[in-house]
């Protein structure tokens, strides 16, 4: 008996784990002045909620800098900097759509 519901509480568990919130998303925007050169970008300071307000930002200061024709960006999510390879590292980048 005891066994039964203690297989029971460890699946409800498991279970309700599997259904539990999202994990918070966190874009980051990535401006490369020279689309030609992905080596230099600017990082925005701020992250982003959603990819769509990551995208129109990204826009948003390229038309700023002047840079719509020379220049593109990146929206990556939940990004870190590693120190050991010295670069940020994204669960996934999105580039901006070629036009």
């Amino acid at each position: 008996m005891y066994k039964n519901l203690l297989a029971l509480a460890a699946t409800a568990l498991l279970f309700t784990g599997c259904w539990g919130e999202k994990p918070e998303e966190k874009w980051h925007s990535f401006i490369y002045p020279d689309k030609t050169n992905s080596k230099r970008s600017l990082k925005s300071p701020v992250f982003f909620k959603t990819l769509q307000e990551c995208q129109k930002e990204s826009k948003n200061q390229l038309a700023i800098l002047k840079l719509s024709d020379i220049g593109t960006y990146k929206c990556g999510l939940n990004c870190e900097f590693h120190d050991g390879m010295e670069l940020e590292v994204c669960q996934k980048m999105l580039a901006a759509p070629v036009k």
